[in-house]
């Protein structure tokens, strides 16, 4: 083993001697939370939720992408979730370019051709953040289970505003 990672395997030591204990994975404020991977964001924090109390999902741009659905479903229909919020953000990367832009701009970072990935980058921020909510609340395993919203958090402020 290298030593990458001794830093973080140290703070988690930290961590782990005051860390809650005894959580049995449910959803207790019946919340998920699909938002963005950025890290400016603290989707708990931001909804005045603490530990065991949401789901949270995360994804570049916070879109539904096959693995949040899943989450979801899961959530709705496991984990006692009956609200979903999908929250976007300002200044967020993926609403600043289309794919093929992304896909260049990988290619050059990594030196391998990145041609075949799909990112989901969309200028049309809220219209994208329309269509997630709209497939999230019209699914069959989540319609009629749980009440689903769009909102956008503004990363200078700090505010999250109701969009759908």
């Amino acid at each position: 083993m290298n030593s990458d990672f001794d830093d973080l395997l140290a703070a988690n030591q930290r961590y782990a001697n005051s860390a809650p204990r005894n959580f049995d994975g449910y959803a207790h404020a019946g919340i998920a939370v699909v938002t963005c991977m950025d890290s400016r964001l603290q989707p708990l924090e931001m909804i005045g939720l603490y530990l065991g109390e949401a789901k949270i999902l995360r994804t570049p741009g916070g879109h539904v992408t096959p693995d949040a659905l899943n989450g979801c479903i899961l959530g709705v229909n496991l984990l006692q979730v009956d609200r979903i919020l999908v929250v976007t953000h300002s200044r967020c990367a993926m609403a600043a370019s289309y794919d093929d832009e992304l896909r260049q701009r990988v290619s050059d970072a990594a030196g391998v051709d990145a041609s075949g990935y799909s990112f989901g980058a969309d200028p049309d921020q809220a219209g994208r953040l329309r269509a997630d909510v709209e497939l999230l609340a019209s699914h069959p395993l989540i319609a009629g289970r749980a009440r689903v919203g769009g909102f956008h958090y503004d990363v200078d402020t700090g505010l999250l505003s109701q969009v759908c």
